[in-house]
């Protein structure tokens, strides 16, 4: 290897030009000093690392200062001889510090220094760029300058390759940074290995051998590669659809907005407005027929907000849906029900042939910081289920908007039958003064109830959690009718409370009906026997209750709810379809003595029980004596023959 050029002691700045030439001079010196100090990278990897550190090592200004009191140390060739060229001192300073800073850990909490990347430059595509190999001497040095830090390897091949003194190496690594160069000089001494190994073609980064990458791991990057762009190509397109494609402003209008008809719907100058007097002759009696109501049904702003919350509601809405109602924007311009300022909020409702939803925001804050929208489906509604909606809701109380052909409207607690209806008051847009709301929680101490009277009936309402109020009845499934009379007022009272059970299922009628009536043995009275059923909006999702009601006794109360006997989800029982239905308990008398008791509709020629308790009787009641805790499975007969279980 040519000897290093010796200069007379310099202690001016370097020109960036006299570094240049150093490096041009001594460049395969330089690689070679970086290839040996780099930790095991991949052979590869290492080449070309060293390289990148030798062309980064001059400096970024024009001149650099270069003196012992700058801290980079004007090295010795050898000890007590020459100076050597300061360019060429600065350019092997600085690959020293990038090569012991690259065989430095990475920190989890800090930003990895650029020499401890991938290099950048040199890149070399398709190929493998490696050294030629040496013996057995230069694999067991290369083993060995492995197994030392970082400043041990420095401190040998300084050494070695720079033929520095100790005192001239301890410099070198405290000025790359080094906190302890003793320590590496005396873990450096542990390597035997002559120094004249290093000159080897085993360490020679500037004599190298090519060949190819595994080319089958190669094809497997490319397609993979192709992929990656073809995705991005498609997403890039997606993105620069109309109306912000997958844009970072969540508020905006989505893909379906550039829809036409989609557009359109959101315009409040397209909604539906009905007059005043269109219902008196409409060819339908349901929510088509309700004029559009409400002091601020010309306030374009309030029902721009409204219908623009409906179609992308953002993440402030406190959104409500009752199960089976399907959710998303208008497709195309629905009916403006009702807007208009009810109590601390605006509301607007709305109706699109197949839900009802309402939109509310308070009336003296910023609509931005939230608002509530509730979606309700009411389609197949008739004159029967469109008198009433609920407009607001909130501290336990209600409001209804009425439909323009309800004449009066009064309010009636089930569990006082026999109590008169009152009054209550509606404003000019049909909205009703507040009225308490059935609680669901607690103790069942009232149930208010709403008689909407019209033209031809008088229905009974009642507001289980939902924006349309469901209609209860009484009577057989095949003839349901409106509640009327004391004795259907009266069986309504002990059953109102057992209305919790189906509350804010999407229910539009609940009708119940007394099936059986049974003299209680020891003779403790007649008991009554009813079947509750609850019809959804959706069909599905009905529930059926048999509830047996005992005499009632002064320390329960008149109004005291009936025992739920037996109670089943999508049944057709006690329904149009299928109008018998069995039910049983286990009952005790006021003497103290236990019956399994039983009742099935008129349809049951003959009841059985089996299991812990076993009877037989003709027709359609059973009590048979039984012992507490006893567990009976009951079964019956209808008049043709047909064996039916009890309700579940």
């Amino acid at each position: 290897m040519r000897p290093l050029p010796e200069v007379p002691p310099a202690t001016a700045p370097v020109d960036v030009e006299q570094a240049e030439a150093a490096l041009a001079e001594h460049y395969p010196r330089l690689v070679r000093l970086g290839y040996l100090l780099l930790p095991s990278l991949g052979r590869n990897r290492r080449v070309l690392t060293a390289h990148s550190l030798a062309q980064r090592s001059l400096p970024l200004g024009r001149r650099t200062p270069f003196a012992a009191d700058d801290g980079i140390p004007l090295p010795r060739h050898p000890a007590g001889g020459p100076a050597v060229d300061p360019g060429y001192a600065l350019v092997r300073q600085r690959v020293v510090h990038t090569a012991l800073e690259a065989g430095r850990p990475l920190r989890r909490l800090a930003w990895p220094r650029r020499s401890q990347l991938p290099p950048l430059l040199p890149l070399v595509w398709g190929l493998r760029l490696f050294p030629h190999s040496g013996g057995a001497d230069e694999l067991a040095l290369d083993q060995a300058l492995s197994a030392l830090s970082g400043p041990a390897r420095a401190a040998h091949v300084l050494r070695g390759l720079e033929d520095l003194a100790d005192g001239e190496v301890r410099r070198v690594l405290a000025a790359a940074g080094v906190a302890d160069p003793h320590a590496a000089l005396m873990e450096a001494d542990a390597v035997a290995a002559p120094y004249a190994l290093l000159d080897s073609t085993e360490f020679d980064p500037c004599s190298l051998q090519a060949r190819p990458p595994d080319l089958l791991r190669r094809r497997r990057h490319a397609k993979a590669a192709l992929a990656a762009v073809a995705a991005l190509l498609v997403c890039g397109a997606l993105l620069g659809l109309p109306g912000n494609g997958w844009g970072r402003d969540l508020a905006s209008a989505p893909l379906y907005a550039r829809n036409p008809t989609s557009e359109k719907a959101l315009e409040p100058a397209s909604l539906i407005r009905v007059p005043p007097a269109y219902w008196r002759r409409s060819p339908r009696t349901d929510f088509t027929a309700w004029p559009t109501r409400g002091d601020r049904a010309d306030d374009t702003r309030l029902l721009r907000r409204a219908l623009a919350v409906w179609a992308r509601p953002g993440p402030a809405v406190r959104s409500s849906t009752t199960p089976g109602t399907p959710v998303g924007p208008p497709m195309g311009s629905p009916q403006l029900l009702y807007a208009g300022e009810v109590g601390e909020a605006a509301v607007v409702l709305f109706y699109d042939g197949l839900r009802i939803v309402r939109y509310a925001e308070a009336r003296d804050a910023d609509p931005a910081q939230g608002a509530a929208l509730d979606f309700a489906r009411v389609d197949g509604a008739d004159a029967s289920s469109a008198d009433a909606l609920i407009v607001s809701r909130g501290g336990g109380t209600v409001r209804y908007l009425t439909a323009p052909w309800v004449r009066q409207v009064s309010v009636r607690d089930l569990l006082a039958p026999g109590r008169a209806a009152r009054p209550l008051h509606r404003d000019r847009n049909g909205v009703t003064d507040v009225l308490a709301s059935p609680q669901p929680a607690g103790d069942c101490r009232s149930w208010p109830a709403v008689e909407m009277h019209d033209v031809t009936a008088t229905r009974l309402l009642t507001d289980l959690g939902e924006l349309a109020p469901a209609r209860l009845t009484s009577g057989p499934p095949s003839a349901p009718h409106d509640v009327s009379g004391r004795a259907e007022r009266e069986s309504w009272a002990r059953t109102a409370c057992l209305l919790t059970a189906v509350r804010s299922r999407g229910v539009r009628s609940v009708n119940s009906w007394p099936y059986a009536r049974q003299w209680l043995p020891e003779d403790n009275g007649f008991a009554q026997w009813l079947c509750t059923r609850a019809e959804t909006w959706r069909g599905r999702g009905s529930r059926v209750l048999a509830q047996f009601q005992a005499p009632s006794s002064p320390s329960r109360g008149a109004s005291a709810p009936g025992t739920v006997a037996a109670r089943a989800e999508n049944s057709t029982a006690c329904g149009g379809r299928d109008p018998q239905v069995l039910a049983g308990v286990l009952w005790k008398s006021r003497g103290g003595r236990w019956y399994v008791l039983a009742a099935g509709s008129e349809q049951f020629a003959s009841l059985t029980t089996s299991g812990g308790v076993r009877g037989r009787a003709r027709g359609h009641l059973l009590a048979v004596r039984a012992r507490a805790g006893d567990r009976a499975e009951l079964n019956g007969v209808l008049m043709n023959g047909t064996r039916v279980g009890a309700l579940r």
